[in-house]
């Protein structure tokens, strides 16, 4: 006598839940998939509405800071060997921390140079910042090497490339990024009206960047020449008699619109 091939009856009606369970719970996860999908669109859409910086960060923007570069006809520095010898020879100055400037701690010592122009920028921003609101400004990154900044682009998808027309700016040294994380909107107001000014001249190439909430400011070496005809360490206007009828300073500038 054959054995039935079906299984018992209590084993068929719990296959039967099984399936029924499987088929309802199905369309409910998709359902929760698709609701946490859609949230996360609504928030990466609000999180872009709230971020809307004075300097966005484009491709345009590297594009100019290039240029800038290619002008000056300035190398992009590739290791550790041309730092020291750009340095040995003072092409690169030291950023030294002061009573309005202060460094990231975790910023390597021999990367803490720059151009002699960028230098003075950062030295000039932080006394003009240092008097406003009696606080440091903090610079976060200074020069890089092309192998610093291929070992960045590991773990920073946004970093910029090391060669071609959108190349970081840092390579040459002529680029600093300052803390924006922590700064009051009164703070953040000021820095961008007192760059805003500067880049209107064509004396900076600013951006604000998102990911590690900082000013990115490339400096060209007009700057030098610019501010041997400014007044921007701060003196009270009526001691600035050598002023033309009308100039205006960065300085002036931005603290107008902090006010």
């Amino acid at each position: 006598m054959m054995r039935s091939s079906k299984p018992p009856a209590k084993l068929q009606i719990a296959l039967i839940v099984l399936v029924i369970f499987a088929a309802l719970a199905a369309p409910r996860t998709a359902f929760a998939l698709h609701r946490v999908s859609h949230r996360h669109r609504i928030l990466r859409h609000l999180r872009g509405v709230l971020w809307n910086p004075l300097f966005r960060p484009s491709h345009d923007s590297l594009i100019r800071q290039n240029e800038e570069i290619d002008r000056l006809d300035l190398p992009r520095i590739q290791d550790d060997a041309e730092l020291e010898a750009l340095k040995a020879s003072g092409a690169l100055v030291p950023i030294e921390a002061s009573e309005s400037l202060k460094i990231e701690p975790s910023l390597d010592p021999s990367r803490r140079f720059c151009r002699p122009w960028t230098r003075d920028f950062v030295q000039d921003l932080s006394e003009v910042y240092y008097r406003q609101f009696h606080a440091q400004i903090q610079v976060n990154s200074a020069v890089r090497t092309v192998k610093v900044q291929k070992k960045l682009r590991r773990h920073n998808r946004n970093a910029a490339p090391v060669d071609g027309d959108t190349a970081s700016s840092h390579l040459a040294g002529v680029t600093v990024d300052l803390q924006r994380r922590g700064l009051t909107k009164e703070q953040i107001r000021f820095v961008e009206r007192y760059l805003f000014y500067l880049n209107a001249l064509g004396l900076v190439e600013p951006e604000e960047e998102r990911r590690h909430w900082c000013f990115h400011v490339m400096v060209s070496d007009r700057y030098g020449d610019w501010r041997q005809t400014q007044t921007i360490f701060l003196r009270p206007p009526v001691q600035q008699p050598d002023a033309a009828p009308g100039t205006v300073t960065a300085t002036a500038a931005a603290m107008g619109a902090s006010n």
